[in-house]
């Protein structure tokens, strides 16, 4: 016995997936910079965070940072470009690579050496990982912003 299906529908399911495709990397740009703000508040809650002492005044081996080595850091965070890999779009947080130096002690500093060592620490500096626990922190806040942003921009394609 032969049997016959019939199915409505298939074109405009067709069209509508093909709207998505054109439309996915504009929505996960869109979406991942919604999470990168998240993150990147984080960022500056840590720098903020970091705990200091004047230079000279511990008589201990490992030392916090000095202020001034806090202030290098303050206002240098950031979101770098977006790059469209092809198949997604990505980004990097953290120190701006034009940060420069800054004066410690009367010396000038790499910005991004003074944020290595105290979210690592070094022979003579107290590790204070900050930057790495403001980046767990706010992973999963992050992640929900991303996929709110995206299911919202979906749905405006799907029903625009």
């Amino acid at each position: 016995m032969a049997m016959t299906i019939k199915t409505d529908g298939l074109e405009e399911l067709g069209a509508m997936m093909a709207k998505l495709g054109e439309k996915a990397n504009e929505v996960a740009g869109k979406s991942l910079y919604e999470g990168a703000d998240v993150v990147g508040d984080a960022f500056t809650k840590a720098i903020s965070s970091i705990k200091t002492e004047p230079i000279g005044n511990s008589k201990r081996k490992m030392r916090l940072p000095s202020p001034e080595e806090k202030a290098a850091l303050e206002g240098k965070s950031g979101i770098a470009k977006f790059r469209n890999t092809g198949d997604g779009v990505d980004t990097m947080i953290g120190i701006s690579g034009a940060a420069g130096y800054a004066s410690v002690n009367g010396k000038p500093k790499a910005v991004r050496l003074i944020a290595r060592a105290i979210n690592s620490g070094t022979s003579f500096m107290k590790k204070q990982p900050v930057f790495r626990k403001a980046v767990n922190s706010s992973k999963a806040a992050a992640q929900a912003k991303i996929a709110d942003k995206a299911e919202e921009l979906f749905n405006e394609i799907i029903g625009g």
